[in-house]
């Protein structure tokens, strides 16, 4: 029986040993709990230097450039229908002028201007106003009645180069909404410009070029066998059409300071 008890001691002992090896490594006063695990993405402790992000560069864009405006057609005309007058002598072209240049201005349509009577009134009106005139109107008197009468302020001027007074006498019909008178065949008969088509807005493009120019002849349908036919009312005539009538004003057919040029009856800006 000494045997027995002694095997029995070893055993106890070995098994001791192998509980000891498989139990967990904690103190029994402790609880066993899920912990976190310390890793490489914890925040940096007091003092230590976070390594800075990486960043992609973002390229600067490039300006765009401001496309250059291009010029455009353009048209404007004052007239409606009815507005035209004829004259009534072959003397009065002057007078029909302010008649056809109030119904322009007036688009009410209740106060044309249109009478024989009338039409004679403002006749008289500009032959006082005019002076070395041959007994008539001259462009002067014509400006000065423009005035009086509430259509104003016009004035004549003279410019040396067509195509200038061309683009003159557009950019005054955009700018006051009134017409223009054209001093016709050097200086002897009175045209009305009522509107105009150009290559450009006379607003937004000061080397405009007109294309068309839109025209009262007060002596329609008569014409003149020196000058030419008068256009129907409200024709659109090339500039090459026109300047067969519409020319440099013979300075001696009335004297005045103006040089020698393309004469216009020239609405005025509003005071």
């Amino acid at each position: 029986m000494t045997g027995a008890p002694a095997r029995l001691l070893a055993w106890l002992v070995a098994l001791t040993m192998l509980l000891t090896a498989c139990a967990p490594a904690i103190g029994f006063d402790e609880t066993a709990t899920d912990r976190p695990i310390a890793t490489s993405s914890a925040r940096p402790a007091a003092g230590d230097v976070a390594p800075a992000p990486h960043r992609t560069p973002v390229p600067t864009p490039t300006p765009v450039p401001t496309p250059t405006a291009v010029p455009q057609a353009f048209a404007l005309n004052l007239y409606q229908e009815g507005d035209f007058v004829p004259q009534y002598t072959f003397d009065w072209c002057v007078a029909a002028s302010i008649q056809i240049a109030h119904n322009l201005i007036d688009d009410t349509g209740g106060g044309t201007w249109a009478d024989r009577a009338q039409q004679g009134d403002l006749w008289e009106m500009a032959r006082t106003r005019s002076s070395n005139s041959f007994n008539g109107a001259n462009p002067l008197g014509w400006a000065e009645v423009l005035t009086d009468v509430g259509m104003g302020p016009y004035a004549v001027v003279s410019i040396a180069d067509y195509e200038d007074a061309l683009r003159t006498a557009a950019r005054a019909i955009t700018e006051t909404g009134r017409p223009v008178g054209l001093v016709m065949w050097s200086g002897r008969h009175a045209w009305v410009m009522s509107g105009f088509e150009s290559l450009g807005d006379p607003g937004q493009f000061p080397e405009f070029s007109v294309t068309g120019v839109r025209v009262q002849d007060p002596l329609y349908p008569h014409g003149s066998g020196q000058w030419g036919p008068s256009p129907a009312p409200n024709s659109l005539l090339s500039p090459e059409q026109l300047a067969t009538q519409f020319v440099v004003r013979e300075p001696r057919r009335w004297s005045s300071d103006l040089p020698a040029g393309y004469l216009l009856v020239l609405p005025q800006a509003e005071a």
